[in-house]
C-alpha cells in the first residue's frame, strides 16, 4: 500500500510483464451518493484526458460487486507514480538552490493544471502531494473532485484537510457566518501554485510559521506582509531528542554555506501568484511565458529607467563645461552666492544637460 484516505486505498501492483502500476480501491460501503458522483467524474476526465502527459494516466476502471449484498468496490488502474513532489522538495530543500531544477518542474506544475482549467475543473486543494514523478514527468494525480461534483468551472466548497491549510487560497478559506464569500475559481489554484513555488525556492511554504488560526486569519489578511527574501538559505531539520530523551521541536539548521540568491524576475512570479485579490493574480498563460523558465538572464534595466527625476548622467566633456561655468561665476559673483541660490543653479543645470541628453 502506498497510500489512502477516507474511503480508498493505493497499492503498487505488478502486471504478468512486470511492469509497475498503481490501484486504487474504494470501498464503495463508506461512500456516499455524492462523493461516488465524484469519483465518476474523475473517471470520465481521466479518460477525457488520456493521452496528456502531464495527467496522470487511467488504464482500466471496474465495479466490483461486494459479498453478501456489500456495495463492493470501485477499482482504478493507473501509472504508477515513484515519488510525490512533496518528498522530493523534502530531499531538495537540503540542497543549494538549483534554478533550473526549479524551473523545469514549476513550469511542468502549471502545464498540469492549465490542462484541467481548460476542461472546466478548478482543483481548489492543491498541494504537492497531488503531483507525482513517473519517469522524471511531474504529472498531476487528482483533481479535487473525488470530494466533489465538478460544476461548470468551479467545485462545491469542501471539508479541508488540516494539512492542506499552507497552500489555501484566501477565498478558500471559509468566512464567519454572514459575510459573502468570493467564488473559487482558477485564480484559487494561481494561489496554491506560487505557494508551492516559494517552497522550492525558499525550504517552506510562506505560511508555514504560523499556527494553524494564525494562517486562517493571516492568509485572507491584506495587512499580513508576506516575505520575499533575497537570498535563499536551505535548511536541515535540527535533532529532536534532547539529552534526557524528551523530544523537542528546535529550530532547523540552517545551511548559510549553500545561501543562494534568488532571481528578481523569480520573486515577480511569486508575487504575481500571492495577491490576495483574486482579481489581480497573475495567469497560468502569463506565467508560463517567464524568462526565467528557459534561464534566459533578466535583461538590465536602461541607465534611463534608474535615473531619479532630478538626476543625470554626466561626462567629462560636460564636466568641463560645468567647471568652467562654476569658475566664471565664482569670479563674477565675487563668491558671494547662498547656498539656495547655488542648489537652484544646480538644479537647472542638471535639467538642462537632461534636456540636451
Amino acid at each position: 500500500m502506498i497510500g489512502k484516505g477516507g474511503s480508498s486505498r493505493v497499492f503498487r501492483v505488478l502486471n504478468h510483464a512486470n511492469e509497475l502500476y498503481a490501484i486504487k480501491r474504494v470501498s464503495l460501503d463508506k461512500t456516499d451518493a455524492e462523493t461516488m458522483n465524484g469519483y465518476m467524474n474523475e473517471i470520465s476526465l481521466l479518460k477525457r484526458l488520456e493521452g496528456n502527459s502531464r495527467i496522470i494516466r487511467l488504464i482500466d476502471s471496474e465495479l466490483r460487486a461486494g459479498p453478501g449484498g456489500s456495495k463492493g468496490h470501485l477499482l482504478l488502474v493507473m501509472e504508477c507514480g515513484e515519488i510525490d513532489l512533496a518528498r522530493l522538495l523534502q530531499e531538495q530543500m537540503k540542497e543549494k538552490v538549483n534554478m533550473v531544477w526549479v524551473a523545469y518542474y514549476w513550469q511542468q506544475m502549471l502545464q498540469a493544471v492549465h490542462v484541467i482549467h481548460e476542461e472546466k475543473i478548478v482543483h481548489s486543494d492543491l498541494k504537492p502531494a497531488n503531483f507525482v514523478l513517473v519517469r522524471g514527468q511531474l504529472k498531476l494525480i487528482d483533481f479535487g473532485i473525488a470530494n466533489a461534483i465538478a460544476n461548470d468551472t468551479t467545485n462545491i466548497q469542501r471539508d479541508h484537510q488540516i494539512g492542506t491549510v499552507n497552500y489555501m487560497s484566501p477565498e478558500a478559506i471559509e468566512l464567519p457566518d454572514g459575510m459573502r464569500r468570493l467564488k473559487v475559481g482558477r485564480p484559487s489554484d494561481v494561489w496554491s501554485l506560487g505557494c508551492i513555488l516559494y517552497q522550492m525556492i525558499y525550504g517552506h511554504p510562506p505560511f508555514q510559521h504560523l499556527s494553524v488560526y494564525q494562517k486562517m486569519k493571516a492568509i485572507p489578511d491584506m495587512s499580513h506582509v508576506i516575505e520575499f527574501p533575497e537570498y535563499a538559505t536551505p535548511s536541515v531539520p535540527a535533532p529532536r531528542n534532547s539529552g534526557d530523551g524528551s523530544l523537542m521541536a528546535e529550530q532547523p539548521k540552517k545551511l548559510d554555506h549553500l545561501t543562494t540568491r534568488v532571481r528578481s524576475d523569480v520573486i515577480d512570479s511569486m508575487k504575481n501568484c500571492l495577491v490576495r485579490n483574486p482579481k489581480e493574480r497573475g495567469t497560468i498563460p502569463d506565467l508560463l511565458k517567464r524568462d526565467w523558465l528557459s534561464m534566459k538572464e533578466p535583461e538590465a534595466p536602461a541607465v534611463k529607467d534608474l535615473l531619479a527625476s532630478d538626476e543625470t548622467v554626466i561626462n567629462p566633456y560636460y564636466m568641463r563645461q560645468l567647471l568652467q561655468y562654476g569658475i566664471k561665476l565664482g569670479e563674477a559673483q565675487n563668491g558671494g552666492m547662498d547656498a539656495e541660490t547655488l542648489l537652484r543653479e544646480a538644479e537647472r543645470l542638471v535639467a538642462e544637460l537632461k534636456s540636451i541628453q
